[in-house]
């Protein structure tokens, strides 16, 4: 499993949110929506600082993560983050891992 994070994304983070090296930005199993592998839950992102990393990704010294205990949301899949240009906002893809 992997997190691939698009160059348009990395600079809505840089921009939205203000990310700087040695931030860590986690990706998380929420309650509440629905995902293509769970009703009743969505994803989830913040700027938090990690217990137990299941998956990293680092940008320019910004930590993008999942943690361990987090890792059943995904079913084996890779998460392409990149961002909806219609609307400006993030968009989260479930790719199988066996795709980059």
């Amino acid at each position: 499993m992997k997190i691939l994070i698009a160059n348009e994304a990395y600079e809505w983070f840089k921009e939205e949110m203000e990310v700087e090296p040695g931030d860590y930005i986690r990706f998380y199993a929420r309650y509440g929506g629905s995902s293509p592998f769970h009703e009743g839950f969505s994803l989830g992102m913040n700027r938090e600082l990690p217990h137990e990393i299941g998956v990293e990704t680092e940008l320019e010294g910004v930590h993008f993560y999942i943690e361990k205990a987090d890792e059943w949301f995904f079913n084996g899949h890779n998460l392409h983050v990149s961002v909806d240009t219609a609307i400006g906002e993030l968009k989260y893809e479930y790719k199988p891992a066996t795709s980059v």
